[in-house]
């Protein structure tokens, strides 16, 4: 173990590289880097709400903000340095249980606050989840003979949530407590997946970090507390890529360990049909271009043989066609959803001019946060968990930097094909600019930002210190940019 002594405190390992290059790989999260966005997230709440006074953000967004940015890169560098010698089995259960008393103190608060906010345990200007709630108290009091007809005119992606929830209620009732109970025990169980898929596919030092990001990244700690469906999707795509990497690299090959992640693979088409479609493209791209010291012929062609019996099976079907009428779409609906929101009750004028030629450049770090009160209390909710994702979406570049110019993108092709297959369907839809719609993609994200702080040092650490900067006039711009396009400024 050496320390470097120029002031940054990385802890290194020194491992090598074609057997001559040294190539450093840091192993816990610096201080230093935690250190540098609170100050930048503290300059730019400060500066964005002096500049545009009259459109100060209200003290209680102020509250969560501070929270969601300090506790976060303060406690991922504190435990990753504490739990770096920890035993694997060790490790993952504090992983686990910390992971869980975190998102259950946030079920409970949520549902208080929102109660006390709204009036109801759910979001501001709910709509997704209420409707969710509803198709689910439906089907429980009627039971699945009434299946088609509670949700008639509903596309196949949207049935399966209720369908889970409408389940629960069978069991449980249709209070909201138990179903974010579950939430917080599935989310805890996917940031577990995160760190094993991760410490595969990198090492095990890379894999620790991305496993504490995941635990405190408050974006996949806030759904916990609705009663949306993005924690039980990114559950299920856990579950799906993990076994498959664990498929392509083990010995073994039973039927129950293919019969995992294919379960998992078409139930996501019941939750998002375009997820389930990057899924298997991921899956298929990974057959074809996986090298071999990562698996072996044999599994490439049973893989191969299942992917075609999942596309066999769909073919022809509802799911099919709504992912054809998704792909036709794209830039149709994109286009009328950016006009629908320049022209909306306290719409941006602004959002006719946005499409995939903005979106897709930004795509590893936007959105970005909302520090300025534009009467979007979800947006200004989560606005620090935003502008962790803009540090985290720096470090993702970061690594693709350094795979794609090592020539070694082939060797984390599963997860990789994944992460740009989903986030160019996105910068082409009409969500493009939506957190929420970035869900499925933010533990690939974690997974290559890990990565990407594992390749720090003292010389390249200036292009992150660089960003920084960049990212303050950026959200002082889109500040700008959200109150100019509701006439506010």
């Amino acid at each position: 173990m050496e320390i470097n002594k120029v002031g940054l405190r990385f802890h290194l390992v020194i491992q090598y590289k074609k057997q001559t290059e040294k190539l450093i790989v840091v192993t816990t999260f610096p201080r230093v880097i935690g250190r540098r966005a609170i100050a930048i997230y503290i300059a730019s709440i400060l500066v964005v709400n002096v500049l545009f006074f009259n459109h100060f953000l209200p003290f209680i967004w102020w509250v969560f903000g501070i929270v969601e940015v300090t506790a976060f890169f303060y406690f991922v560098p504190q435990l990753t340095i504490a739990w770096q010698r920890l035993q694997h089995k060790t490790f993952i259960k504090k992983l686990f249980w910390t992971a869980l008393i975190i998102r259950l103190v946030w079920v409970f608060f949520s549902y208080w606050f929102y109660t006390s906010q709204t009036g109801q345990p759910f979001e501001f200007d709910v709509a997704d989840a209420l409707a969710y709630h509803k198709v689910g108290s439906e089907l429980a009091e009627r039971g699945f003979s009434a299946y088609n007809s509670v949700f008639w005119g509903m596309a196949y992606s949207d049935r399966g949530y209720g369908t889970y929830l409408g389940m629960l209620y069978m069991i449980f009732g249709d209070g909201v407590i138990v179903p974010r109970i579950i939430k917080a025990i599935l989310g805890s169980l996917t940031v577990v997946l995160i760190y094993k898929l991760s410490g595969r596919t990198f090492n095990e030092s890379t894999g620790r970090i991305a496993g504490v990001i995941a635990m405190l990244m408050p974006n996949l700690i806030y759904y916990n507390g609705s009663h949306l469906k993005e924690t039980e999707m990114l559950f299920l795509t856990m579950v799906f890529f993990e076994r498959v990497d664990w498929l392509f690299r083990n010995k073994t090959f039973s039927l129950v360990n293919t019969a995992i992640p294919m379960m998992a693979a078409v139930s996501l088409f019941f939750f998002r049909t375009v997820l389930g479609a990057a899924v298997l493209f991921s899956v298929a791209t990974a057959v074809i271009f996986l090298p071999s010291k990562v698996t072996t012929t044999r599994k490439r062609l049973l893989l191969g043989l299942w992917i075609s019996l999942l596309l066999f099976y769909f073919m022809g079907s509802q799911i099919a066609t709504e992912v054809q009428e998704v792909w036709n779409n794209r830039s149709q609906n994109q286009s009328e959803s950016m006009e629908w929101r320049s022209k909306r009750a306290n719409g941006n004028v602004y959002a006719k001019y946005a499409g995939a030629s903005v979106f897709a450049p930004l795509i590893f770090v936007i959105p970005f946060p909302t520090e300025v009160n534009t009467y979007q209390e979800n947006q200004q909710l989560i606005h620090g968990g935003n502008f962790d994702k803009n540090i985290i979406g720096f470090f993702v570049m970061f690594a693709l930097f350094y795979i794609i110019t090592e020539k070694r993108w082939r060797d984390y092709l599963l997860p990789l094909s994944f992460m740009i297959a989903y986030l160019a369907v996105i910068a082409f839809s009409a969500f493009a600019q939506s957190e929420r719609f970035h869900q499925p993609a933010l533990p690939f994200e974690i997974m290559f930002a890990a990565y990407g702080i594992s390749r720090l040092n003292n010389k390249n650490v200036k292009y992150y210190n660089w960003f920084t900067l960049l990212l303050l006039v950026i959200i002082i711009g889109w500040s700008w940019f959200k109150l100019s396009g509701r006439e506010m400024v």
